[in-house]
């Protein structure tokens, strides 16, 4: 009894943690440890993709928690064969790639436990690369915990732990690193841009850039290598070298391009910060329930109601946005006030797009705008947006005028007229919202793929900065290295090259020895 009882406790705890929210669910641990640069991986870790075996076989619930009509049990290992084998009895076993119905028995009392939609997949055509097996089988507790049990009471099968069936896909060749990241984010994706963007790069643009741009510096390594070992053979043509030096710096060209993306991609993976500032009682807060369609903060005639920051997320568009109130910008005695408007401050310091906010109808409105004004170089040096709102048009019927107090820096900003209050203007400012938000994200499915890793921007500065220093040396064999480092960088974004391929490219293109 104790051991069913481990089992469930098990399995309420792994049904547990798939409820966790985004930032806190263990594959992006999993993912993380994946990632860790490749000089603080052991040894066995640092294998090429398609050479790492693993001997054990691991079982989990691959479906949601809850109950539901059917629940997914995953086995995936050396031994999957020989308890699918066990599971089924004396029924005969499943045709490759088919779904069948088939009973499922303990493999010691043979006491039924379900009737399972059964496939099996050999390796090495499978998600992980290996053996695979999936039970569909019915969704309640009982039944998960009596698969479960079963499952445990074979040798050789464990209990899977977070993300180990998409690490026994890495090793095994079957998806690199920016597809295992794309992987995790599909799954965490919350809007339709980022379910766009997460499965572009499951499906491998990402990499296939990555991989163009790492043969490219292949071949330039091997080029400058040849150079340097068989500079005085015929089979070496006159131009190499020169050829070699324009390929590397087109390709420094096409990697800085990409890393002049203004972060979209990482935006729209983390969700646009959009901060709304301004004086006090400009109308801040009734603008997030407007937005947000909610109560979400507390609307008072009174100036300085908002302390803290309010921060809610929704859906624009299809692109996620991570909206914060911020308490009225203004000189304070008060000292919670103050923590107030130092919070404000450093929020719009680290924010994507600011939403400055003026009241059309306060004699001070020209003061706020110069208030809004202030914010702006800070802004601006964070490679941030800003919209200028127009609040309260509704008590102030001659607020048109209000653009000749607007100076050269104010007038290039997107501007506003609208009421919280009636909800005129509303629907313009939103059309302009949304089409800004846009502008931040970029069309996930144009152009080349997106950065979305922070990882991947700060592997890329490293190889391009290793290409910069390709040039400044006249000494071959310290150029080479250069080269040797920047493809280091890219292998270090998608996998691991070795110096093996840099012979065989040598080998190849240039028949030495024949």
């Amino acid at each position: 009894m104790w051991q069913r009882q481990c089992v469930r406790n098990l399995l309420l705890l792994s049904l547990s943690l798939q409820r966790r929210p985004l930032h806190s669910w263990p594959f992006g641990h999993v993912t993380k440890s994946l990632t860790r640069p490749m000089s603080s991986i052991s040894a066995d870790d640092r294998n090429i993709q398609g050479t790492r075996s693993f001997t054990d076989t691991v079982f989990a619930v691959s479906s949601g928690s809850g109950k539901c009509g059917v629940a997914v049990i995953r086995v995936s290992g050396p031994a999957t064969r020989q308890a699918l084998t066990q599971l089924l009895g004396s029924q005969a076993f499943v045709e490759a790639r088919k779904a069948c119905v088939r009973r499922l028995f303990h493999p010691a009392s043979q006491e039924m436990l379900d009737e399972a939609l059964v496939l099996w997949f050999p390796a090495p055509g499978s998600f992980t690369g290996e053996d695979v097996a999936e039970l569909h089988c019915h969704g309640s507790l009982a039944v998960m915990v009596a698969m479960m049990e079963a499952l445990g009471s074979m040798p050789g099968l464990r209990m899977a732990e977070a993300g180990d069936f998409t690490r026994r896909a890495f090793h095994n060749g079957r998806l690199d690193l920016t597809a295992v990241e794309g992987l995790a984010d599909l799954i965490h994706s919350e809007t339709e841009a980022q379910r766009r963007q997460a499965l572009r790069q499951m499906q491998g643009d990402l990499s296939k850039l990555y991989h163009k741009w790492s043969e490219a510096i292949l071949k330039c390594v091997a080029d400058v290598s040849a150079v340097i070992d068989f500079g005085d053979e015929e089979a070496v043509e006159e131009d190499t070298l020169q050829q070699a030096t324009a390929r590397v710096r087109r390709l420094g060209v096409e990697i800085a391009a990409h890393l002049a993306d203004q972060r979209r991609g990482e935006r729209l993976r983390n969700g646009v910060h959009v901060t709304i500032a301004g004086a006090p009682n400009v109308g801040k807060s009734s603008l997030l329930n407007i937005l947000c369609q909610r109560p979400a903060a507390i609307v008072s005639p009174v100036a300085g109601t908002t302390r803290d920051v309010v921060e809610s997320a929704l859906d624009l568009g299809g692109y996620p946005v991570v909206l914060s109130d911020t308490a009225g910008l203004r000189l304070s005695t008060d000292p919670v006030e103050q923590d107030g408007v130092e919070r404000a401050k450093a929020r719009v310091e680290s924010a994507d797009l600011v939403l400055l906010v003026v009241d059309a109808s306060s004699p001070a409105c020209s003061e706020q705008v110069l208030l809004c004004r202030d914010l702006l170089p800070k802004i601006q040096e964070n490679g941030a947006f800003a919209m200028l709102l127009v609040n309260k048009i509704d008590l102030a019927p001659d607020h048109q005028s209000l653009e000749q107090a607007l100076d050269d820096a104010m007038k290039d900003l997107p501007l506003c007229y609208l009421s919280c209050k009636t909800s005129d203007g509303v629907d313009g400012f939103l059309e302009e919202l949304t089409g800004t938000v846009t502008k931040i994200c970029g069309n996930p499915l144009s152009g080349n793929p997106s950065l979305t890793q922070a990882r991947h921007r700060q592997h890329l500065q490293d190889c391009l900065h290793a290409l910069h220093s390709f040039h400044e040396h006249t000494d071959l064999v310290i150029s080479s290295s250069c080269l040797q480092g920047a493809l280091h960088q890219m292998g270090k974004i998608t996998g691991r090259v070795s110096t093996e391929d840099i012979l065989d490219v040598i080998f190849r293109d240039f028949c030495i020895g024949k």
